[in-house]
């Protein structure tokens, strides 16, 4: 009960820093795409920062992401960005077996990139940074094949190392 309410707040934050962005006249037009494309943002605990499921047509913001102090609202906000880029791709009803993986990842980097470039650049510095990094890699390692049992397993075994 707890962590359910832990999350909520969690993510009451996440959608409440994400929003003082978004409230900019010409980013509203985006929201309305985000609130069009999407049922919900949940904040879980998950393999990777941020991710869009597309049979739920949920973006998951990563728990131990949210809950990092070493980081601004930005790179929150860009990783929300990132997995709304996803959505708006699925929306438009490109087939997932049509896509060109490298291609949408890169259009979600440059989303990142202008959103951080919006930012005061103390602020928009580490959004700047990772989407200009993203982009000069090459299509495997911007769009890499990524093993979720895998991937599991390894937050599994943090899990409980850090339980001990």
């Amino acid at each position: 009960r707890h962590a359910a309410a832990r999350h909520a707040a969690l993510a009451r934050s996440a959608i409440a820093r994400y929003a003082r962005w978004i409230v900019d006249p010409p980013r509203l037009k985006f929201l309305s795409h985000l609130q069009r494309d999407i049922s919900a943002i949940r904040v879980e605990r998950f393999p990777c920062r941020g991710a869009y499921d597309p049979s739920r047509r949920v973006i998951i913001t990563e728990l131990t992401f949210l809950a990092r102090r070493d980081i601004t609202a930005a790179p929150v906000a860009s990783s929300i960005l990132h997995e709304g880029v996803h959505a708006r791709v699925d929306a438009f009803g490109v087939r997932r077996a049509e896509r060109d993986s490298a291609r949408e990842e890169r259009l979600c980097s440059r989303a990142g990139l202008a959103f951080g470039l919006s930012l005061p650049p103390a602020i928009g510095a580490p959004v700047i940074e990772r989407a200009r990094d993203s982009l000069g890699l090459a299509d495997a390692e911007v769009a890499p094949v990524i093993d979720w049992n895998e991937a599991l397993r390894r937050q599994d075994a943090i899990d409980r190392g850090q339980q001990h």
